[in-house]
């Protein structure tokens, strides 16, 4: 048998025909920049979230990119975030020529130990950036209340975290800018790169003019920016399937429930572990096991999807040497890129398939 870690052809057959009709319909019209399904998406997932404003931009990268520059981070500055994700996190930062200062990170959530957090800041900490890794929110009280402490700033990485939930408020609305990915393999994926950023401040017109060079008006230019403009065909695809998100989470977290369950007497395997204030959305359902490497192998020689997240964490990539971190000083991230490996959840994924993949795990460890 094989099982795919994700199926997207799967997705698009159930909702075909509204697909389709949605992008027919920006063919008809031709506004392929900043059609009207861009504002409609926008106001969208701005409500879904819970916050005043969205920002569609042409990747989850750029989100955190013009939230960054939205915020000020500039020359010199450091940001503080989590070694465990991935890269763009840190790569944003380093574009803007600021600092990404690695904190390692909670051993039952992956999420950023916000126990850390306060012994790294310095007069050069401009913000603070939690990852919400695989679908699960970071704990949100307390780097919130660190960030009035010290008068921080807080930009959330939802980009794994679309309709993830902390206290029952959505991932994307705690912070000063929740950042999204909609890249194809995404909970909320588009046909292609598209991103977003939501905020419930009201300079979020800095970010508007960011994503198209900087201007306002058309051909003025007061600041130098990018070209990140989220394409129409883009939303309107996501707009169809945002209608379907809640839907999708409810039968990712069906299928978690069937691994926790079928793993519970599995003694190696350790299941993901759910915070109780959080509702995870399981944009990977990621287990910690020992042979990990071969039991990568072993599922892939059986036909099964399986993937890695992450290999090497941020602070141990060859790109950051000169930050001068050294084996050790991170342990628990260290640990986890040893041991973690995600299987297939995504929401069409048979009895079947799964009672497949179980069957493999099990026989695997005997």
């Amino acid at each position: 048998m094989q099982v795919p870690l994700l199926d997207l052809n799967r997705q698009y057959k159930t909702i075909k025909n509204e697909i389709d009709n949605a992008v027919m319909k920006v063919l008809d019209h031709c506004r392929f920049i900043n059609g009207p399904e861009i504002k409609e998406l926008e106001s969208a997932v701005a409500e879904f979230c819970g916050v005043k404003h969205g920002i569609g931009v042409n990747s989850g990268t750029d989100a955190l990119l013009i939230a960054l520059r939205t915020c000020g981070v500039g020359e010199g500055d450091e940001v503080i975030t989590t070694t465990f994700t991935f890269f763009a996190t840190a790569g944003v930062i380093s574009r803007l020529g600021a600092k990404p200062v690695f904190i390692d990170i909670d051993p039952k959530t992956y999420n950023i130990d916000v126990s850390k957090i306060e012994e790294k800041i310095t007069p050069k900490t401009k913000v603070i950036m939690p990852v919400h890794l695989f679908g699960q929110c970071a704990d949100m009280d307390s780097i919130l209340e660190i960030c009035k402490k010290h008068n921080l700033l807080c930009i959330e990485d939802a980009a794994q975290a679309i309709s993830a939930e902390y206290k029952g408020k959505r991932a994307g609305s705690f912070g000063d800018y929740g950042c999204f990915s909609f890249f194809p393999s995404k909970n909320l994926g588009a046909a292609g790169d598209a991103g977003m950023t939501v905020t419930d401040r009201d300079d979020e017109g800095f970010a508007r003019i960011m994503r198209v060079h900087g201007s306002k008006p058309k051909y003025y230019h007061s600041y130098i920016g990018y070209n990140s403009r989220l394409d129409t065909i883009q939303a309107a695809i996501l707009g169809v399937k945002l209608r379907y998100l809640p839907e999708w989470s409810k039968s990712r977290a069906e299928h978690a429930k069937i691994y926790d369950d079928a793993f519970a007497d599995v003694e190696p395997v350790v299941t993901p572990y759910v915070h109780p204030d959080n509702y995870h959305i399981y944009h990977q359902y990621t287990i910690a096991v020992p042979k990990r490497d071969e039991l990568r192998d072993h599922l892939k020689e059986k036909g099964i999807g399986c993937e890695t997240y992450y290999p090497v964490p941020l602070h141990a990539q060859k790109c950051y040497e000169h930050l001068g971190y050294k084996e050790g000083d991170l342990p628990i991230s260290e640990k986890a890129a040893g041991e973690v490996i995600s299987l297939p959840i995504f929401p069409e994924l048979t009895e079947d398939e799964q009672s497949y993949v179980i069957e493999t795990v099990k026989a695997f460890y005997g």
